[in-house]
């Protein structure tokens, strides 16, 4: 009779996270990243890793701890950043935040603009994930501004830790699913359709600068271009206090007088940063800075 398959090689359910093995890799998570995994998600973190511990051929988590500061370490280590995370969106996602955004928010920093002959707008959108936010900002940017588009200078910086999730932004691909809360004649107006789905209009796509950026790094932080916006939408629910109370200090540092935050619905800076303004609006927050 042939000997017992190793349990490298069994079923995914028989893959267990030890306390110890979900401690250091939960602790190097943070640290590396900024990202918290509370105690309560231990079986979270065993089910989402299991797959690579699998599809690399290693037997425990403590395999897959030491792989993480092998040779491959850099490559491994945003594979696990991606796996940890939830690259959930969608284009024009939370419609009442972009609307405004759009007739509010932006209406007033484009006439603020104007009015001291400085028609540049820069936008920061932290943790762009696969590009629906700032293609978004940037169909946005182009339905407001029409034919004096041309005359202004432009420039939106979509950052995210995982290179899997930057490179399908900058393919620019997209399937029904993505574009499922686009309204239709923007649909049509900014969307080439091809045989797998969608791909954004080149004259979209050059208004996009796509970066590798860990936001738990604060010397890359500072390097971002003063910005007059910054979508930082669903992140920081991934960040413990200490965490979110380093970056919207970041932010705030690196918004423009007058410049805004913009977070996700339900996320909130009370108790996090008490040097922005709050701007309520029916289905959206912003936080200004004075």
């Amino acid at each position: 009779m042939p000997p017992a398959e190793p349990a490298k090689y069994t079923m995914l359910s028989q893959f267990r996270i030890s306390d110890r093995e979900f401690c250091d890799l939960r602790d190097f998570i943070q640290q590396a990243s900024g990202i918290h995994i509370a105690n309560n998600r231990k079986y979270l973190l065993q089910n989402r890793l299991s797959p690579r511990l699998r599809e690399l051929g290693l037997g425990t988590f403590s395999e897959y701890f030491k792989r993480l500061q092998g040779p491959d370490r850099v490559c491994e280590r945003a594979k696990l950043f991606e796996l940890v995370t939830t690259n959930e969106t969608s284009f024009f996602r939370n419609p009442p935040q972009l609307d405004y955004f759009r007739d509010t928010l932006l209406s007033a920093m484009i006439e603020s603009q104007r009015s001291k002959n400085a028609k540049n707008l820069h936008i920061w959108s932290a943790g762009c994930s696969s590009g629906e936010e700032p293609y978004t900002l940037a169909i946005l940017l182009a339905e407001t501004l029409k034919a004096e588009l041309p005359s202004w200078r432009l420039k939106i910086t979509a950052s995210d830790l995982s290179e899997a999730v930057l490179a399908l932004a900058r393919e620019g691909a997209y399937d029904d699913y993505a574009l499922r809360t686009t309204p239709a004649p923007i649909k049509a107006k900014y969307f080439a359709k091809d045989a797998d789905g969608f791909r954004i209009r080149p004259e979209v796509k050059k208004q996009v600068r796509f970066v590798s950026l860990n936001l738990n790094d604060s010397a890359a932080l500072k390097r971002v271009e003063t910005s007059h916006f910054i979508f930082c939408r669903n992140v920081m629910i991934y960040f413990d206090e200490d965490m979110k109370k380093r970056l919207a200090r970041a932010f705030y540092e690196n918004l423009t007088p007058g410049g805004h935050l913009l977070i996700g619905h339900s996320e909130t800076l009370t108790g996090v940063n008490e040097s922005f303004i709050q701007a309520r609006h029916p289905g959206a927050v912003a936080y200004l800075k004075k």
